[in-house]
């Protein structure tokens, strides 16, 4: 038996583990286990932990097949790589020949693109096309675009050093983000305080020191609330801010427009005890406010986040220990950021991204107005943090995937990344699949989105390849993970994908490297002969940890500083400071808030619900309904329930639950079942269960400056079906 250090991607967080490996050389006989044994170290969970098992599921995808029948009818052909490769080189030639590079769009996801190394958007932007998207557009890229327009980066907390945690919402657990759960617990034993604002009440909730169980969708105005209390109480760094910041008399001025009562009014939450926690985080420094998903999928998300960067930054807890870290770029790497070749892409490209000019925050045109800056400060035109910037719109390409407007997307490629399942309106993404000329998954199953395609290749898995993170370029920390086992059948990393494309089409010269190992030998070259020796040698690597940078360097946007006024925003033509767009009038035919997005712990994404060890733990998607929702609905446990709101309907089990608020429906995200065989029209039980056809994305549910789906707080009824 030998052991290997691995980076588990059940889910985008990469926990380190150890992977045991047996003589067999089977993956279904990998034990994965935690690296540490200790509690409140032992990064893994049970994704992690049952992993092998999914991998090695007869119903995986060990071939490349193509289309044999109408798309969704479930036939297919099995071809081999050359065959595949070939006839989609010459179809998205012909493609890009007749309606430009621009009609090519590609959606990944995290955990995908964390082993790309660059690959897809290099491919893109040495072809011509800027409309690359990702579940990352409502997910930590967007929040690593709106930090960049307020100070020029993304800092990652300092858990081991800070003395405060805020949660607006994110609940991390022993099975989910469990190396933050495990920081948060460690820190709590220290001493530090913890702040949970989240309408449930959550496992964090019942941990923290406050609990503010404030109403979905109202982020940004409890910021408001808190940054009143902490101006009008001289609770900030007044030196810092007269120093390091633009806009703070118009900013001051906002923030009086939000007495606590109006956000008490807004929020729902006691206007005493939002200045008892506004004082806590003022005062309990060096403090932190961890990304949250729930912020990130809202009509006011950036104005929460630029809200959160401006709580950061005034109360003294910026790029300090125990704070939050601007990490920069790894001086010894070469980062995805460098690989990817932005620098390619044509001024005249780059202006044809879809949905830029509408909804601009996370496109090309405002990262190139942060272009001198970045450049300045981190040496790179183009950091692409968390992979959220110089995004396209996902809305708007799928609009032009289905209607051509404003222009023509015929060939879509789709990498580890269930698109149908995973932005809002899947009735317009059904139909943008539908109209297009060539379709292109790399995955592991047939997913419903996979049914859809005319060829599937099918992808390594992790304990299959070698790889390297660096949390998206969120940090300089970077972590390495080796190679267990063989993949099996004819499974490949994506990395062999975009390199036979690339050598069909014309642009074999910039994909150098035949195998993705040389390619990461090629990254860790000022550090080791080659990745084998550098991984065998190093489970992490980063630089001396360095604070307060921006006093030798400034911040990376345009003023220097920090932007508490947005120069970008106010040129783009939106308002400059951030505030409150107060939701659409009640309706009472749609007496219910909608809360969707939240991950059971057995999954991620959309994924893992074909592992049986795992499914046995939530066999059913379910819907949590309030105990006095369910008596005024008539509603009992078990209950077949319809949960529909404007935009479609999903069919899902009753769960009644006491720790959820009245009025407030949650909605889990991203079920279909694997069971249940393709060509029936359901596409898996996808349209009965999966929550992206009940999220609208027209203007009213769409913040304005990026363009993602609010999700929290969508008006909605529940219907008991038996």
């Amino acid at each position: 038996m030998t052991t290997r250090r691995v980076l588990c991607s059940g889910c985008d967080i990469y926990c380190q583990v150890e992977a045991e490996v047996p003589d067999s050389g089977l993956v279904a006989d990998v034990r994965v286990k935690a690296i540490d044994p200790r509690p409140l170290r032992a990064n893994i969970c049970m994704k992690g932990v049952h992993a092998p098992e999914g991998f090695a599921h007869p119903n995986r995808l060990l071939y490349p097949l193509r289309r044999a029948g109408a798309r969704g009818d479930g036939k297919w052909q099995q071809v081999s790589w050359d065959e595949a490769l070939d006839d989609i080189a010459a179809r998205l030639g012909a493609i890009v020949n007749r309606h430009g590079p621009e009609a090519f769009a590609v959606s990944t996801s995290q955990w995908n693109t964390q082993t790309d190394n660059g690959m897809a958007r290099r491919f893109m932007n040495l072809l011509g096309s800027p409309n690359w998207i990702s579940g990352v557009a409502m997910c930590a890229g967007n929040t690593a675009a709106i930090n960049r327009l307020v100070y020029g980066w993304y800092p990652y907390p300092d858990y081991p050093n800070t003395q405060c945690v805020v949660l607006f919402g994110h609940n991390p657990k022993a099975h989910s983000w469990t190396p933050v759960h495990n920081a948060i617990r460690r820190a709590q034993e220290r001493g530090a305080k913890v702040i949970v604002l989240d309408p449930r009440r959550s496992e964090n909730a019942e941990l923290a020191d406050l609990w503010l169980p404030l109403k979905p969708g109202t982020d940004a105005a409890m910021c408001l609330g808190w940054l009143k209390v902490i101006l009008d109480e001289g609770l900030y760094d007044a030196d810092f801010v007269a120093q390091w910041t633009v806009g703070f008399d118009s900013f001051r001025k906002r923030i009086d427009a939000y007495p606590l009562d109006r956000v008490a009014r807004i929020t729902g939450v006691d206007a005493h005890l939002i200045a008892q926690a506004a004082r806590i985080y003022a005062t309990s420094t060096p403090a932190v406010i961890p990304w949250t998903p729930i912020t990130d999928q809202q009509r006011n998300s950036t104005s929460a986040i630029r809200l959160m960067c401006i709580l950061r930054a005034i109360c003294g807890n910026l790029d300090v220990k125990g704070g939050e870290i601007l990490h920069g770029f790894h001086p010894d790497f070469i980062s995805e950021t460098e690989l990817e070749r932005h620098d390619a892409l044509s001024d005249a490209q780059r202006a044809k991204q879809l949905g830029s000019e509408d909804h601009p925050a996370f496109t090309y045109r405002a990262a190139d107005m942060l272009k001198e800056p970045a450049r300045r400060v981190w040496g790179h035109d183009y950091p692409n943090l968390v992979n959220g910037s110089c995004m396209a719109v996902p809305s708007a390409v799928f609009r032009a995937m289905a209607d051509g407007d404003p222009y023509p997307v015929k060939a879509f490629f789709t990498l580890g990344n269930n698109t149908l399942l995973s932005y809002a309106n899947m009735q317009l993404i059904h139909r943008a699949l539908m109209a297009q000329d060539l379709v292109v998954a790399v995955e592991h199953f047939k997913t419903p989105t996979a049914q859809l395609a005319d060829y599937i290749l099918p992808g390594d898995a992790w304990l299959e390849r070698n790889a390297i993170s660096d949390s998206f370029a969120w940090t300089a920390i970077y972590r390495t993970s080796q190679k267990t086992v063989e993949a099996p059948g004819e499974c490949r990393p994506v990395y062999d994908f975009w390199h036979g494309l690339a050598h069909r089409m014309g642009l074999g010269d910039a994909f150098p490297w035949p195998t993705q190992d040389a390619l990461l030998d090629h990254r860790v070259q000022k550090l080791a002969p080659d990745f084998a020796s550098f991984a065998e040698n190093h489970a992490y690597h980063m630089p001396r940890m360095a604070y307060r940078k921006y006093e030798r360097t400034g911040f990376a946007t345009p003023s220097g500083k920090v932007e508490l006024a947005s120069g970008i925003l106010d040129e783009l033509g939106f308002d400059p400071l951030p505030g409150w767009r107060p939701d659409p009038p009640a309706d009472p035919d749609w007496p219910l808030t909608l809360f969707t997005g939240v991950r059971e712990d057995a999954f991620f994404q959309t994924g893992h619900r074909h592992i049986a060890s795992l499914r046995k733990r939530q066999p059913e998607p379910q819907a949590f309904v309030s105990v006095e929702d369910a008596r005024a609905l008539g509603i009992a446990a078990g209950d077949d329930l319809e949960v529909a709101t404007r935009q479609g309907r999903v069919l899902l089990k009753a769960a009644v639950r006491d720790d959820m608020p009245i009025g407030v429906v949650r909605v889990p995200h991203g079920w279909w079942l694997p069971e249940r065989p393709e060509g029936d029209g359901s596409l898996s039980g996808a349209w009965d269960h999966a929550d992206a056809q009940i999220c609208p994305d027209d203007p009213d549910h769409v913040d304005r400056e990026q363009g993602i789906p609010h999700l929290k707080g969508i008006a909605c009824r529940v219907t008991r079906l038996s």
